[in-house]
């Protein structure tokens, strides 16, 4: 055990924390660096797996992961992608919401840094997706708060991992695009470093896509080779899906060092009390095949955000990799085709985000405030109020969307904007907010509403 002191941190506890679709992680800065905290084991990062085992112990990590096979009804994996929502995950027969289920998870990464830093009151700066929507960001911060942190700010994760590459080169002047592919979201950023000034000029991306969906989709390619031979369709049952979600995960892994790989399961499941089982083999080209269509999303993505930072690809300078999705080679290619040039991968991509988390975090407290570095964000929606709008030439109706803060807009920002009421006389309105880039709000995400009143 690390008897580390405050006087040897030098400032008050606070940390940076990846809380990912596939693995989290926790650091902190140390000696003007960000270093993650490993676990007891030392596991740099650990799968974003909970377990709730036959006594009633909650287990995460690697152990839980190990599980997900045998006690499929008692291991969630993957719940970030349902944060924000208000439905219940059922697990081990408890029905717990997903910032609860996220809370063990940080729970979890908060011991880590009570062994370095004692039981005391710890701060935390916790990463989310660009694309991460109100209410996600919310649930977010109140995980972090379930597990016993005091939560002040949620930052991007693009703009994250740019903050660990650009503490090592604060005296580059360049344009930079961070592709962030993660297990479950997708986020690319143009950040402008300029003099230390690390600037996001314009951040777009998609928060359900990611290798998990990769994963899927060879899970959904083995069970059609076992429906063609055997006439049975795996996915039905839940331990089937689970270790054909296991071995796919393997499989996708070994891809990215291996032209083809033999799957072979024994046994998969039983029909008839006869056992069914997989062997086959699969080939990079063929997985490509499966994934392209996914990847070509995150390129339109590239395209949109470079036109949206008001610049072209020859203005972007170099291209950072991030997220273990990154490796599968297919992905590189298509980025190193697009650009001309080699990605660069300085930051290890599963822990650029939690380093990063981790600089924010030292520039918070002051533990970097000699560094030089200035960081500023983006916001990745518009943001504005319902309003009467025109409809086909044919009137005005309720229901249109009016941006006050365009997407992409430097924050944080105080925007001022005078609108009317519909009638005259009218004393009181109703002031719908939504975020989202529609021209009307039924298509926009709803934020909230508050009633305005006229001076007497």
């Amino acid at each position: 055990m690390n008897n580390m002191s405050y006087q040897d941190a030098a400032f008050r506890p606070i940390v940076g924390i990846d809380l990912g679709t596939t693995n989290s992680a926790i650091a902190y800065i140390r000696n003007g660096k960000p270093e993650i905290i490993a676990s007891p084991k030392g596991e740099r990062i650990i799968p974003s797996v909970v377990l709730i085992d036959l006594k009633g112990r909650v287990v995460v990590g690697q152990d839980a992961k190990d599980s997900l096979v045998a006690m499929p009804d008692r291991t969630i994996a993957a719940v970030k992608r349902r944060m924000g929502s208000d439905d219940p995950v059922e697990i081990a027969g408890q029905a717990l919401l997903p910032q609860e289920i996220s809370a063990l998870i940080l729970k979890e990464l908060k011991s880590y840094a009570d062994r370095l830093f004692g039981d005391v009151e710890k701060e935390a700066v916790i990463t989310v997706p660009a694309y991460f929507t109100d209410e996600q960001r919310r649930a977010t911060k109140q995980a972090g708060e379930l597990a016993g942190f005091i939560v002040e700010r949620i930052i991007n994760e693009p703009t994250a991992a740019a903050l660990a590459f650009g503490l090592d080169h604060l005296n580059e002047d360049r344009y930079y695009l961070v592709y962030d592919l993660g297990g479950g979201a997708f986020d690319v950023s143009v950040v402008e470093m300029c003099s230390g000034l690390l600037e996001v000029k314009a951040s777009t991306g998609n928060r359900m896509l990611g290798g998990e969906d990769f994963d899927w989709k060879l899970v959904d390619w083995f069970a059609e080779r076992m429906i063609e031979r055997h006439g049975v369709d795996p996915r039905g049952d839940i331990r089937a899906k689970a270790l054909l979600k296991e071995e796919a995960e393997k499989t996708k892994i070994l891809l990215s060092d291996q032209d083809s790989v033999n799957v072979m399961l024994p046994l998969v499941t039983v029909t008839g009390n006869k056992p069914i089982g997989l062997d086959i083999e699969i080939n990079r080209g063929q997985f490509v095949g499966l994934i392209e269509d996914m990847l070509g999303e995150t390129i339109d993505s590239i395209h949109a955000v470079i036109k949206e930072a008001g610049l072209s690809f020859s203005d972007i300078d170099e291209v950072l990799l991030v997220g273990g999705s990154t490796r599968i080679p297919r992905v590189r290619e298509r980025i190193a085709g697009l650009f001309g040039k080699p990605p660069r991968n300085d930051v290890h991509p599963d822990e650029a985000v939690a380093l990063g988390a981790a600089v924010q975090a030292g520039l918070k407290s002051g533990a970097l405030s000699d560094s030089g570095l200035v960081a500023t964000d983006v916001a990745p929606f518009s943001m504005g109020i319902a309003v009467m709008k025109d409809w086909k030439g044919m009137g005005e109706r309720p229901g249109g969307f009016a941006a006050v803060i365009p997407k992409n807009t430097t924050i944080p920002v105080t925007r001022n904007q005078t609108f009317y009421t519909a009638f005259p006389g009218q004393t009181a309105v109703s002031i719908e907010i939504y975020q989202g880039e529609h021209e009307w709000v039924k298509h926009n995400h709803r934020l909230g509403e508050f009633t305005g009143w006229s001076k007497p």
